[in-house]
């Protein structure tokens, strides 16, 4: 009898799983290090005979055999806006051709990956590229408002992260309840630290793109300012792509030069150790999928404060400040509160650690390996 999470079968076939790894190529940013966990927390789960494959495309960008250890890796060096563009729009070539023959393919898009045979499942963290594509770029918006809901019904699963994003995907794309893959991130393999520096540095942990509201954090932020002197600094902590440039620009002049600063994007440890010397996160975005960056901070023991929209409340429950998304003095109230009342303080952070130890990469991959051998079937 061989044993699958989940699932108990007699004389089950090997299964070999082709991940889509080429969003965490470079920098591991939300779905770089959605990717890179959930493929290593596949691995130990995995029986003899099983199987994963990390694929990935790029003329100049080199994929490390070592990336997941235990995972194989197919490194193509084709460039990957010519194969997306041939994928997407021809659905052509099947990603046999590249990798070999596969019994799962898994994008980690919303697109569906060519495969002869295998069964294919795509990953939708959100939908804000149906309703704002002037907030994407290149591909994305070329592409995704118009194939995503016809590729999601095509797709033998849809793989998203939360149950909100879930229902929108039931709700605006058409898809089968039952074909949805529930795996959201798990929490980070961070301790809780000892003390909370609640005079330690506000932090805001994503790229600075329109979506995540920075605009209104600034407003904010400067309303604290004014009413608390010697709140702490606040700090940006993500890539600022060119559209980014009016917000670097302000935060550079009178009244928040010398309080903002713009640490640009934050890998690994570093971004252990931000989160360690934070007061709080604040994620004030118009829509997430999930908000990583609530759960990390949770785990460390950091009170968090999140906008009213798309998954954020969920993730955050009862564990954080919820606050309208456009309300610049609500959000500055929240902000305050954390500094001034060291029991509600207290309390969020214990709420916190409670929360984040909900969520765990070894039951999300463990859920999609389920689906993966009955989907094989």
């Amino acid at each position: 009898m061989t044993y699958r999470p989940n699932i108990l079968c007699y004389d089950a076939p090997a299964l070999r799983i082709l991940i889509d790894y080429r969003a965490a190529l470079r920098e591991r940013t939300g779905v770089g290090e959605y990717v890179h966990q959930l493929a290593s927390a596949l691995v130990p789960l995995l029986v003899p005979g099983d199987e994963l494959t990390l694929f990935s495309s790029s003329w100049k960008d080199r994929l490390s055999p070592h990336a997941v250890p235990g995972a194989s890796v197919v490194d193509a060096r084709v460039p990957v806006r010519l194969l997306n563009y041939a994928w997407h729009r021809f659905g052509f070539p099947p990603v046999d051709w590249l990798a070999g023959h596969h019994d799962i393919v898994q994008a980690l898009h919303p697109l569906l990956i060519p495969a002869r045979a295998a069964a294919r499942f795509v990953t939708i963290h959100d939908l804000d590229f149906l309703d704002h594509p002037e907030r994407t770029r290149a591909e994305i918006r070329r592409d995704y408002a118009a194939l995503a809901p016809a590729h999601a019904r095509r797709a033998d699963r849809v793989v998203t992260v939360s149950g909100y994003t879930a229902s929108e995907i039931v709700r605006r794309l058409g898809v089968d309840p039952l074909r949805i893959v529930l795996c959201p991130p798990g929490a980070p393999a961070w301790t809780p630290r000892h003390e909370a520096p609640v005079r330690g540095p506000i932090l805001f942990m994503g790229t600075l793109e329109a979506r995540k509201n920075v605009g209104v954090l600034l407003d904010a932020y400067a309303r604290l300012r004014a009413a608390t002197p010697d709140a702490p600094e606040l700090l940006l902590a993500g890539h600022a792509p060119p559209a980014a440039a009016g917000w670097l620009s302000r935060i550079a002049a009178p009244p928040l030069a010398g309080y903002v600063r713009h640490l640009g994007y934050v890998a690994g440890d570093r971004r252990q150790e931000l989160y360690r010397s934070a007061s709080m996160l604040v994620l004030p975005s118009l829509l997430e999928g999930f908000g990583l960056p609530v759960l990390e901070a949770m785990t460390i023991g950091v009170p968090v404060v999140v906008s009213d929209r798309g998954a954020l409340p969920e993730v955050a429950g009862d564990a954080g400040q919820i606050v309208a998304a456009e309300d610049p003095d609500a959000l500055a109230a929240a902000m305050e509160r954390y500094l001034s009342d060291s029991a509600f303080y207290s309390g969020a952070v214990n709420r916190g650690l409670t929360r984040a130890r909900q969520y765990s990469w070894r039951e999300s991959a463990a859920t999609l390996l389920a689906s993966y051998t009955q989907a094989a079937k």
